[in-house]
């Protein structure tokens, strides 16, 4: 299972949370719950949410600590609020869970308070791979940011993660826009848990894509696709020519079909599928790469070249098409050229 990196979701409430903060009056401001004068916070409060709004949530993080070792009890909820936005914000999901979880239930309900620390806990959750945690906080935030792409997005992948594909399709289909129960909506959430590496989850949610719709668009590429990583190529193929028989100008499944039967070693068909590929998307560096190796296999130097080189020019960092350059320019007795490929290929390589 891959792991999901830290989805940069913009928080729904913003400078928001100062406004309605600073404006209640009662218990607590500037006083401690027992009535005793202390020194009154809110002014620093206030310099807090702004460096956090700023960018500077660091330097917020460590005065709103401060505060909260001398605050008084009637502001402590308030404050520790805060210093959990801040450690979102400064990349520090562990902390704003620790610190927001002591207090969001004590945060007044439906409060903006509130629903910025659910929402925190969710993102902060989710950030951390903790999706079961991620889940309820999540959908607490949906709940009154329904239309929010982002959330619909992390809470989605939260779903597959969890494995609830079911809750995974009815919220990203929302997302797009499309019926939870089409062919659509079994598509596009397939494509998500194939990114996701849920390859068992997304290829249930495409037979059934294909169930409601024999033509869905990609359905079967994507199966084809995933029958290649497994090295089932005859299996490939088929759904790779299902794809292209109801949706032939797809240039990825032609490129597709060509590694197919490159793979087969059938370098005829490759030529002929790669061919069809680079008519229809001229600018995508693969078909060539594969051009060049079946040529190469062909004996036919030339045209290799010309395919490696075209491979090149729109993916100059692309190690495969510089090392396959170099050996068949040594294969063609050119040692100066092949060497310099060769070292390319080698910084292209990276550390080791």
């Amino acid at each position: 299972m891959s792991t999901v990196p830290v989805l940069a979701v913009a928080l729904l409430l913003g400078s928001d949370l100062e406004s309605s903060a600073l404006s209640r009056s009662g218990i607590g401001w500037g006083q401690t719950t027992k009535g005793a004068a202390t020194r009154d916070v809110t002014p620093e409060l206030a310099e807090a949410r702004r460096l956090i709004n700023a960018g500077e949530a660091r330097a917020a993080a460590a005065t709103l600590g401060e505060i909260l070792t001398r605050v008084g009890a009637g502001r402590a909820t308030e404050v520790a609020h805060l210093l959990g936005v801040a450690y979102y914000h400064s990349d520090e999901p562990a902390k704003a869970i620790e610190t927001l979880s002591s207090v969001v239930d004590r945060l007044e309900a439906d409060s903006v308070e509130r629903r910025e620390a659910e929402q925190i806990l969710g993102l902060a959750s989710f950030a951390l791979g903790r999706y079961a945690d991620a889940i309820p906080k999540l959908e607490a935030t949906r709940r009154w940011a329904p239309d929010n792409l982002e959330l619909a997005y992390a809470l989605g992948q939260a779903y597959i993660q969890t494995r609830r594909p079911d809750e995974a399709r009815g919220v990203i289909a929302s997302a797009y826009g499309v019926p939870a129960d089409s062919a659509a909506a079994h598509l596009v959430a397939a494509q998500v848990m194939v990114r996701l590496e849920m390859e068992a989850q997304a290829t249930v949610e495409l037979e059934k894509a294909l169930a409601r719709d024999a033509r869905m668009p990609n359905a079967n590429y994507l199966l084809g696709q995933m029958a290649m990583f497994r090295g089932r190529l005859d299996e490939a193929i088929a759904r790779t020519e299902r794809e292209l028989a109801t949706n032939p100008g797809h240039s990825m499944a032609w490129s597709q079909l060509g590694d197919a039967y490159s793979r087969q070693s059938k370098w005829d068909d490759a030529v002929a599928a790669l061919q069809k590929s680079i008519w229809l998307n001229p600018y995508y560096s693969a078909p060539y790469i594969l051009l060049g190796r079946a040529y190469m296999k062909k004996a036919q130097p030339g045209r290799a070249e010309v395919m490696l080189r075209r491979a090149i020019q729109y993916d100059p960092n692309n190690r495969s098409a510089h090392y396959l350059l170099a050996q068949l320019l040594q294969q063609v007795g050119r040692t100066e050229e092949a060497k310099r490929e060769f070292e390319i290929a080698e910084r292209l390589s990276g550390p080791r």
